[in-house]
């Protein structure tokens, strides 16, 4: 986890990107994205006439503090996945509680304020261009 907001949102926007590109595909191009995706073409043309997905949209990545939930939320996200963002915290439970009330009641900037109060330290946002890959090595 980054606890960089930046990569939820880069996320969410290729989503949308990619939904608005299947809205410009005809027939016949339509079908062969469907067959290289190896999916079903009346759910490539479902997916394309709802522009959304027929799942609960979920971003993940960056995602660190209630506003930062809430954000995501107000670019029309459904769900939000927070790992690091609440185990890297001062105080896990009450920041995931505060996530929690954020994604629900992320139109109300005030009571997004309150639940945001002396929640301690937050997971800090890392540069993502400045992190060095690493692979987890399993199984040896």
């Amino acid at each position: 986890g980054t606890g960089n907001i930046v990569e939820a949102v880069r996320h969410w926007k290729q989503i949308r990107r990619e939904l608005q590109e299947l809205k410009t595909m005809h027939s016949g191009t339509l079908k062969s994205f469907a067959q290289e995706q190896r999916v079903p073409l009346v759910l490539v043309e479902s997916v394309r006439d709802a522009q959304r997905l027929p799942v609960v949209t979920f971003v993940a990545g960056g995602i660190a503090t209630p506003a930062d939930a809430a954000l995501m939320m107000s670019l029309g996200c459904e769900g939000v996945f927070v790992g690091s963002g609440i185990f890297k915290s001062a105080d896990p439970p009450r920041v995931a509680k505060a996530i929690v009330e954020a994604i629900t009641h992320w139109k109300d900037s005030a009571l997004l304020a309150k639940v945001s109060e002396g929640l301690g330290a937050l997971m800090p946002g890392l540069e993502v261009a400045g992190l060095e890959p690493q692979m987890l090595e399993r199984g040896l």
